[in-house]
């Protein structure tokens, strides 16, 4: 089951917002899909992202995956536990597998995105 306090990007991201800044991640769907994680190539802090462009990358025992922003922003921290132990996107990708912290440049980019049972909906489409 998908969060219902955070919004999805239909490239299996989710982003959870506080103010200006945006917590972001892939859904338990990305992770699942993906299998055992074995690195992720984290964002630089202080970089410009762009919403629906890469901003890492993620390397499982099936594939390497883009990570797709689901909003505008500077990265202003990232997820240093992943580096050593990116299992933890698998064991829980929505508290302590969060990936990056940006400042959001547009707010309205977020009514662009999915609540979880829109993400939901999406999901059971593509089965």
């Amino acid at each position: 089951m998908n969060p219902d306090n955070l919004k999805y990007h239909k490239e299996h991201t989710w982003v959870r917002v506080s103010g200006s800044k945006a917590t972001i991640g892939i859904t338990d769907y990305a992770q699942e899909a993906l299998g055992d994680i074995v690195y992720i190539d984290l964002p630089e802090p202080d970089t410009t992202v762009e919403a629906n462009q890469e901003i890492s990358e993620i390397e499982s025992t099936k594939a390497t995956s883009p990570v797709i922003a689901p909003v505008s922003g500077t990265v202003l921290e990232v997820n240093e536990e992943l580096a050593d132990n990116p299992e933890i996107i698998n064991e829980d990708p929505y508290e302590k597998g969060w990936i990056a912290v940006l400042e959001l440049s547009d707010s309205k980019e977020l009514e662009e995105l999915l609540d979880s049972s829109e993400y939901e909906k999406m999901l059971e489409e593509e089965k």
